[in-house]
């Protein structure tokens, strides 16, 4: 749709509408990929070979249909990485309000994809985000990326060590191979769902 840093920064924020979920994560943790293996569209999202180039918060509008075939518009929102080191500390410190307005603010945001470097485990960074969309109730997916960079014995202990760390059910997954992704998207179809009163 269109990319912006705040509600009003050049063309702004897109009207609220339709759910929205967010994804948010380390630089270079696979956010684009996983976007791109999502929407089933090589190419729609920019995935760059230097970490820590997505600036701006994009936009992304999908209509999905259920078994009735009744069309369902949903926006997945892809907001800038953080922890790359490379990134100067000016454009640092412009991030985090950048995330942390869109995170408080937007009242059609429904969930937020936390994605998490299975071979990193949870830093000090992931923890603060888990807690913050908890304390402003914002419903958290768990994700665990990377995965096919492990050998096979080391996926199971770094997935059960993450969701301890953070006291929360992760799902792994791949954008490369498309592992867990049939699981997310149900996740996120449980989160784009109407709370019932």
């Amino acid at each position: 749709m269109l990319s912006a840093t705040g509600p009003k920064d050049g063309v702004g924020w897109p009207t609220e509408g339709p759910p929205e979920v967010a994804f948010i994560g380390r630089s270079n943790v696979g956010k684009s990929t996983l976007l791109s293996s999502l929407m089933g569209r090589k190419g729609l999202v920019r995935i760059s070979a230097d970490p820590g180039r997505t600036r701006l918060i994009n936009f992304f509008e999908l209509t999905l249909f259920d078994d009735a075939n009744v069309p369902h518009p949903i926006r997945l929102v892809d907001l800038p990485g953080y922890g790359y080191a490379k990134v100067s500390k000016e454009e640092k410190k412009t991030f985090r309000p950048i995330v942390q307005r869109f995170l408080e603010d937007r009242t059609a945001l429904c969930a937020a994809v936390l994605l998490v470097d299975l071979r990193r485990g949870a830093e000090i960074e992931e923890t603060e985000l888990a807690h913050f969309m908890r304390d402003h109730g914002r419903r958290v997916v768990l994700v665990g990326t990377k995965a096919d960079k492990l050998p096979k014995h080391e996926r199971k202990p770094a997935a059960e060590k993450l969701a301890k760390q953070l006291e929360h059910r992760v799902l792994v997954v791949s954008g490369e191979t498309g592992a867990g992704l049939p699981e997310l998207w149900k996740r996120l179809l449980v989160a784009f769902a109407p709370t019932k009163p």
